[in-house]
Formats: C-alpha cells, sequence, structure tokens
C-alpha cells in the first residue's frame, strides 16, 4: 500500500478525509463493475496486516528489494546530495528508509502517507533511534499535490517510493503520480523507486494468495472499515478474497466476490450485489526494466541508473527530473 457502527450519524464525522473517503467509496462502488481503491486499504489493521504480509514466505518483494537496497547502498547513497530531504511517498514502516538513513547525510526525512496514526508511531519511533535526524511526517493522500513542510523547502529534494506501489496505479495514473512527485520535490529533484519485474505467473500467485491467509485479511478489512467509518452494514463473512493474473495487462488483480446475493448500504446507498460478482480492490503491474524507462521518460524524468537481484526478481531505479 488505513479503516461497525450502530448508527451512521455517530459512525462517522464528516471531516475532510472522511468525506473523501466517503465519497470515492460511493462512486467506486456505483460504477459498473464495482471497484475500490486500494489506497483505503491502510487504517491502522490495514498497515500492521500488510507489515505481516511482508514477512509471508511467499511474499518475495519486500525481502528482494532490502537486499538491493542493502547490496547496492553505496551506489543508490552516491546518487542522494549530502543534506538532502528524502521524501517518502506512502510511508508506511521505515524499515527501507532506514537503510538510507544509515548510509547517507540526509538534512532531514519527510514521510508521507495517508494513515496518520501509523505514520506517527512510525515517526516517533525514528526520533528515539535516530535523535539527531530531523523527522517532520506528513499525513496527506500521496498521490495528490501536498505541501512539503515549510523546514525543508529550502533543501535538495529526494523522493524514495519503495516496495512497487506504482505497480497499484494504472499506466496512466502512474504516470500522473510520476509528474506529480516531480512537481512536489521541485527542479533538480531525484528519486529512487521500487519496482515489481515480470516473472513467473506461480511466483506472482503464490504471492497473493498466501497459505496463511494474511492477504485475504488485508482485503476484506476494506469491508470493515467501510462499516466502521462510514456506517456501513457489509456482511462481510459473505466475501471472499481472489487473485488472479492477467496475462494480457501484466497485472495481479485483487477481488472480493460475493458468495450470495445481497445488498449493502454506506452513508444510506444501497448496493446490491449478485452471487458471484467482484469488487475490484487492487491492480499490481508488473514491468519491465524498458517499460519502466519508457514511462519514467514520459512523466520528465530521466533514468540514471537501474539494480536488480541476481534472478530479476525485482528492481530499483535511481531517477532524475529532467530539465
Amino acid at each position: 500500500m488505513n479503516v461497525h457502527a450502530t448508527a451512521p450519524a455517530k459512525a462517522h464525522r464528516l471531516d475532510e478525509p472522511t468525506s473523501v473517503f466517503a465519497r470515492d467509496v460511493i462512486g467506486d462502488l456505483s460504477r459498473a463493475p464495482k471497484r475500490l481503491s486500494p489506497k483505503y486499504f491502510y487504517d491502522v489493521t490495514g498497515s500492521q496486516l500488510f507489515e505481516q504480509i511482508t514477512l509471508l514466505p511467499e511474499y518475495y518483494p519486500t525481502r528482494t528489494e532490502l537486499s538491493i537496497l542493502r547490496d547496492r547502498s553505496r551506489a543508490i547513497s552516491a546518487i542522494i546530495p549530502e543534506g538532502a530531504a528524502l521524501v517518502e511517498f506512502g510511508a508506511g514502516a521505515t524499515t527501507k528508509a532506514r537503510l538510507l538513513l544509515r548510509e547517507c547525510r540526509l538534512g532531514a526525512y519527510v514521510p508521507v502517507d495517508i494513515s496518520g496514526d501509523f505514520l506517527n508511531a512510525q515517526a516517533k519511533a525514528l526520533r528515539a533511534d535516530c535523535p539527531g535526524l530531523a523527522v517532520h511526517p506528513v499525513t496527506a493522500d500521496f498521490t495528490a499535490p501536498f505541501e512539503l513542510p515549510e523546514a525543508v523547502k529550502a533543501m535538495p529534494k529526494v523522493g524514495f517510493f519503495p516496495g512497487s506501489t506504482l505497480g497499484n496505479f494504472e499506466p496512466d495514473e502512474a504516470c500522473t503520480f510520476l509528474k506529480s512527485a516531480r512537481a512536489i520535490l521541485g527542479k533538480g529533484a531525484r528519486m529512487v523507486i521500487g519496482v515489481d519485474l515480470e516473472k513467473d505467473e506461480r511466483t506472482l500467485y503464490d504471492a497473493y494468495n498466501d497459505a496463511a491467509g494474511v492477504t485475504a485479511r488485508f482485503n476484506l478489512n476494506v469491508l470493515h472499515r467501510i462499516n466502521r467509518e462510514l456506517g456501513g452494514d457489509f456482511e462481510v463473512g459473505a466475501f471472499i478474497h481472489r487473485a488472479i493474473y492477467n496475462r494480457d495487462r501484466h497485472r495481479i488483480e485483487m477481488h472480493l466476490i460475493s458468495k450470495k446475493a445481497l445488498t449493502a448500504q454506506v452513508l444510506g446507498k444501497k448496493f446490491s450485489f449478485r452471487p458471484g460478482e467482484s469488487i475490484h480492490t487492487e491492480s499490481s503491474y508488473k514491468y519491465s526494466i524498458d517499460r519502466f524507462g519508457t514511462l519514467a521518460r514520459a512523466s520528465g524524468w530521466d533514468l540514471l541508473e537501474s539494480w536488480t537481484d541476481a534472478e530479476a526478481m525485482f528492481s530499483v531505479h535511481a531517477l532524475v527530473a529532467s530539465d
């Protein structure tokens, strides 16, 4: 990659984040086919479940990316200017950022994430472990424009976007995000980004259908969040997790499948489901090095260098903003 109520009026307060969540959920469930944005996976429970996913034996991306960041830490740090602000988009846990923080002489760390409680807890822990580092957490939807803290605006900026989250965007959305990141970071910015690579379908299938069922709980948690925050009445047990590989589109798709005919409501808006009907909750696109390079250049970035693991399962790229 945030989150049951007895009465809708009591279940939520229409602060800005909740209003946006409600608008997006109602709009996306009104589509045909139905969908939900993967950014709403990450309430506190969802963030914790995702951290469990990263430790699963089937889930190769995290451990493979960490090995690249460790093995190539000197080469990666060489592209990061001394005194720069490291801006991590969709920060979550700080495990990967800590590898760069140890190797680089940074001026500040700016983790950006939609899950404010989880983000602030991670920032507090990092401050305790790195008392000399200025940490400025920003609670925001990193897929949309946001303001950097005043304290870092004069520093060189380096974006950090690990974890293959770029693959959760449709290709045109990925381009829009990369353009937005370039605008936020400013002239001369650099970026370090993780991108999952194409590979055999069995490995991909197993990674999103783990034997312990953690990914299923992670997927279903978005319905619990709707019930809790938006006064929804989804019968969560009436849905099952399904992840499939769409070969033609180079992507894993995650769905929630209704096991029976049912009706659920969100803020008084009713949604009917047929047996077997899907809510498409996430896509995870897999790239080749060449296809990612083309995307980066079309988004205002030049590719400085790319690194992969020995089996070419995953890639990490260094970008610089085009003049």
